[in-house]
Parts: structure tokens; sequence; C-alpha cells
């Protein structure tokens, strides 16, 4: 049994990061990201689910949004699979708080936006990657003179299989972030080179034994989503292997054995594993997740904390 809750799950990250008592953890991280670029005071937590102008526009839901005193907006998300078009979503989001501040009535442009910023907690790297370090930032620059264009509006992502640094070569303080994001729930105590209060306090809210009896229930059930998402990868990982293998040998036979083997065989092994990972975790997702909300209706909880965990409609929960 783990002391610590893991800070990666759902029910982890926003047990952290997530609530009003402890917004102070959230401030000190951001301001580790920014590393003096921002200098964050207090912060609002703001509603995570957006509509669009009408029904043909898509909702968006981030995991966490919050304001600060200069009304600066943060996206936070935590994401530990990647996806095709994960870039996109990334900048889809962004995109729709800018679209929120239109204002209503003005004739011209004399006023400025608010400052809008998506950071990702990320359990994998980044197709687009080719940098070696953990975080990436990303903001709107000048191709031809590398000068930016924009600082108002930009993309931080914390690729944690990049961090490898050990104890002793911990140096900033994002350094200390990114090594308790990794390893909180496979330690036993708090260690000595996190002994600011803040980590203190992190280490605190995160102890097993604190949790509700509800908490503990959400939180074994987020465990249990994790490890059969993780059956799911593996089994789709062979059976994308096995397909990827198939559309190869038939790519190899219509171009000819040698460049078939060459080209299709190598390409169609790639394409079939990514096709079937995605409509694997796609489909398992589902399903986890609307056995999540069948369980938690049996314990009695709100319709409304069900939707939020689960992500699914209050009709399909009805329907349960």
């Amino acid at each position: 049994m783990n002391k610590y809750i893991d800070p990666l799950s759902d029910f982890g990250f926003k047990h952290l990061f997530g609530g009003e008592p402890n917004k102070d953890i959230m401030i000190e991280f951001l301001n580790a990201l920014f590393k003096g670029q921002k200098n964050i005071t207090d912060i609002v937590y703001s509603p995570t689910e957006y509509a669009g102008d009408d029904q043909e526009y898509r909702k968006v839901s981030f995991d966490l949004l919050c304001t600060g005193t200069q009304g600066e907006q943060f996206i936070v998300e935590m994401q530990r699979v990647s996806h095709s078009n994960f870039s996109d979503r990334c900048i889809f989001y962004l995109s729709r708080l800018v679209h929120q501040q239109k204002l209503l009535g003005k004739g011209n442009w004399n006023f400025k936006l608010k400052e809008v910023f998506l950071i990702a907690i990320l359990d994998f790297k980044m197709k687009s990657s080719t940098n070696d370090h953990y975080l990436q930032s990303i903001s709107l620059v000048n191709t031809g003179t590398g000068e930016i264009f924009h600082n108002g509006l930009g993309f931080k992502f914390l690729e944690l299989p990049k961090f490898d640094k050990k104890e002793d070569e911990l140096e900033t303080e994002l350094d200390k972030w990114v090594y308790m994001l990794k390893h909180m729930q496979s330690l036993g105590k708090i260690p000595g080179y996190l002994d600011k209060r803040i980590f203190q306090k992190i280490f605190n809210v995160a102890e097993m034994s604190r949790l509700t009896a509800e908490q503990r229930f959400i939180h074994d059930l987020d465990q249990q989503k994790k490890w059969e998402y993780q059956c799911i990868l593996d089994e789709t990982l062979q059976t994308g292997m096995e397909r990827g293998e198939a559309k190869g040998l038939d790519k190899g036979m219509q171009h000819g054995i040698e460049e078939g083997i060459e080209r299709g065989f190598k390409k169609g092994i790639l394409e079939g594993i990514e096709k079937g990972i995605e409509q694997g975790l796609e489909q398992g997702k589902l399903e986890i997740f609307i056995e999540l909300a069948r369980e938690m209706k049996k314990e009695n909880f709100d319709m409304l904390k069900i939707a939020q965990f689960t992500k699914l409609s209050s009709e399909v929960i009805k329907n349960l």
C-alpha cells in the first residue's frame, strides 16, 4: 500500500492542484514554471467547461482553469497518453479562451487581450519535440528574427519521461516539482531536499490516511481505471502490430516483393500500431468511464459529481 496518492492520476492531480483551500500549491507551481517571467500572487479557479456560441460548436472541458490577479488565464492539463491531434487540441483550447474575451458593443480595438497560457503535464514524449529538455516553452515568434511577436499567448509542456535527474542533481525549483510529480507515489516519507513549506503541505495533503471515505473510493476507482487502461494499451499494441504486419505484406505484394518488404511492410506496421492504439484506447476509455459511473451510482454519488469525474453526459449516466 502506497503512503501517498498518485499525483498523475485524475483524482490525485485535481486533489492536489484543483481546490481553493490549496490554491497556494498551484500558485507556487506556476511561479516555478514561469521562472521569474511572471510573479503570480493569487489565483481564482474558473469554470472548466466552455460551450460554443451555438449547438454546432464543440463544447470544451479543461482539467483545471485558473485566473491570475492581472486577468491572465492558465489552463492546466494532465495527459497520460499521447494521441494524434494533441497539439491541435491545445491550440483549440487556447483559441476558445481568446474567443471568450470578445467585447460586445465595442466598435474598435482600443483594448488589450488578456494573457492566456496552456500548461500540459505529459506522461509521454511529444512526437514533434526535438529538444531533450523536459520543459518546452512555445510562444508566437517571428521565424526570421526569433523575436517574440506576442507574449500573451503561449504553451508550456512538461514531458516527464525526459526528466531523469536523481536526488542530488536537482538544481532549480522546477526540478524539485517534476521530481515530486514523478516519484511521490513510490516515496515513504518527505525527502529532505524538498524541505520547503509548500512541499511539506503537498505531502500532507497527499497522504492516503487523510482521505475521506468518498475520496478513497474515487481514488481506488481511478487507480483501477489506470491499470485497465494499461492493459488495453498493451493488448491494442499487440493487435496493432498484427494488423500492421498484414497490411505491410499486402502492400508489398502490390508494389513488388522487394519494394513492398522495404517500404510497405515497415510503413504498414507503424500505421497499424498507431491506428490500433488510437481505436482501442478510445473504446477502452469509454468503457472504463461507463463502469466508473455505474459504480459511483451504486454508491449514491451526486449526478453532477459523476459527470465531473467521468466526462459523461447526464443523459448517459441516467440510463446506466
